[in-house]
C-alpha cells in the first residue's frame, strides 16, 4: 500500500499524462512493487544499522543538564548521560520528574493551583518546625513548630500529631500549643536511641505525595501543568484535582508496573526520541522502536546491559565477547554448553560467514529418493 502523499502526487501525475486505463494500471502496480521492494532490501542487517544510527549522533551529544529558571532544585538530565539511562533500563533516573496537568475545575484561580501544588508536594516534620530538641533526662524529644509555615501549608498542628501517633505506637505524644513532645513509654533508652528517633520524626511524612521533593505549577494553553521534581506515579493517578490519563513521568520502571509493559515501551521510545530531537538530531524512529521492543519482548524491562540483553545471550561466545570472558568459558566448559553459532560475533571470532540478514527466506527442498 503506497502512503497517502505518494498516491495524491501519483494521481496528480497520471492525469496530467495522456495514458490509457490499462497504462495507468500498470503503472499503479510497478510504482506499488518497487515502493514496498524499497522498504526493507532483503538481508539487510537491521540490527548493526540501527546500532549505527544510535552510535554517530550520540557521539555529538553534549553531556548537560536543563535547569528551569530560578529553582535549583527542579533539574532534568538531558543529552548523552539521559539516553545512556533509558537504554540502560536504570531503576531510578538520576533526575525524576513528572507532569501533572490539573482539572479545569480546580484550575480556576492562582490561589487554587498554589492550594492543589502544595498538596502534592511531600512535607516533611523537619520543614515544619523551628527545631528539635532532645531531652534525655525525660527520655524524650521536643518539636517546636512553626506558625508561619504551617498557616503556608495548610496544615495544624493536629495533623503532626496524628502522623507521630500512627508512627510511633511504642511512643507516648503529647501536644502543648506550639511544642510536641514525643515521649519513650520505656526508661530503656540512651542517647543513642534518642538521636535516632529524632532522626525519623524529622524525616516523618505528614503531607503530599511520597518523592516529590518540589513543585512548579506553570501556566499552558490546556491549563495549569504542575511540573515536579521527583515521580510518584501510582499515587499521582488517585489525585481527585489531576487529569489521569495526562500524567507524564521519567520513571520508566514505575510506568511498567503501573501501566504495563506496552506502556513502558512507547515511553521509551517517546523518551529517547525527544532525547535525540532536543539536541538537534535525526534518528529514523523505527530503530527506537526496534531497540524499544529488544527491551521489553519479555515482558519486562530489561537494559542493554551484561545482566540484561547482552547475559541473556545462548551464545558462550558472545557471552565470553562482553565485559567478562574468563567467568563464560569457564561456566560454559564446566556445564559441557554448545554453541550453535547462529549470531554475529561468535562467526567473527572464528571467521566464519555471519548467517546475517532480515527477510531472507529459508528454502526447504524435499529430495525425491
Amino acid at each position: 500500500m503506497l502512503p497517502e502523499y505518494l498516491k495524491i502526487e501519483l494521481n496528480k501525475t497520471i492525469k496530467s499524462s495522456k495514458l490509457n486505463d490499462v497504462q495507468k494500471k500498470e503503472i499503479e502496480k510497478r510504482i506499488e512493487t518497487t515502493y514496498d521492494d524499497s522498504l526493507l532490501i532483503p538481508g539487510e542487517a537491521i540490527g548493526i544499522i540501527t546500532a549505527e544510527s544510535f552510535g554517530e549522533p550520540s557521539t555529538q551529544m553534549t553531556l548537560n543538564t536543563f535547569h528551569f529558571a530560578g529553582v535549583a532544585e527542579m533539574n532534568v538530565t538531558v543529552g548523552l548521560p539521559r539516553l545512556i539511562e533509558i537504554f540502560d533500563a536504570r531503576k531510578q533516573p538520576s533526575t525524576p520528574k513528572m507532569e501533572l496537568t490539573l482539572k479545569s475545575k480546580y484550575s480556576k484561580t492562582i490561589e487554587q493551583v498554589r492550594e492543589v501544588a502544595i498538596r502534592i508536594k511531600e512535607t516533611k516534620i523537619g520543614e515544619v518546625v523551628n527545631e528539635i530538641q532532645m531531652n534525655l533526662p525525660k527520655y524524650r524529644i521536643e518539636l517546636s513548630l512553626s506558625r508561619n509555615v504551617l498557616r503556608d501549608l495548610n496544615l495544624k498542628t493536629s495533623d503532626v500529631v496524628e502522623a507521630l501517633k500512627k508512627t510511633f505506637k511504642n511512643y507516648e505524644v503529647k501536644e502543648d500549643r506550639w511544642t510536641i513532645y514525643v515521649i519513650s513509654k520505656t526508661k530503656e533508652i540512651d542517647l543513642t536511641d534518642i538521636y535516632k528517633l529524632k532522626e525519623k520524626v524529622k524525616n516523618l511524612h505528614i503531607q503530599g505525595l511520597k518523592g516529590i521533593t518540589q513543585v512548579l505549577p506553570i501556566k499552558t494553553d490546556e491549563g495549569y501543568v504542575v511540573h515536579c521534581a521527583g515521580s510518584n506515579l501510582k499515587d499521582a493517578i488517585e489525585l481527585e484535582e489531576v487529569e489521569s490519563s495526562t500524567i507524564k513521568t521519567n520513571n520508566l520502571f514505575e510506568i511498567a508496573d503501573v501501566l504495563g509493559i506496552e506502556a513502558a515501551r512507547v515511553a521509551i521510545i517517546k523518551e529517547a526520541h525527544g532525547v535525540i530531537s532536543d539536541q538537534g538530531l535525526n534518528i529514523n524512529i523505527r530503530h527506537i522502536m526496534l531497540l524499544a521492543d529488544v527491551m521489553t519482548r519479555q515482558g519486562s524491562l530489561k537494559g542493554v546491559t551484561r545482566t540484561g540483553i547482552t547475559g541473556e545471550k545462548e551464545s558462550v561466545l558472545a557471552k565470553a565477547s562482553f565485559e567478562t570472558p574468563i567467568k563464560h568459558l569457564v561456566a560454559a566448559s564446566l556445564t559441557g554448553e554448545v554453541d550453535e553459532l547462529n549470531s554475529v560475533i561468535e562467526n567473527v571470532i572464528l571467521n566464519q560467514p555471519v548467517p546475517l540478514g532480515t527477510g531472507l527466506p529459508r528454502l526447504v527442498v524435499k529430495v525425491k529418493k
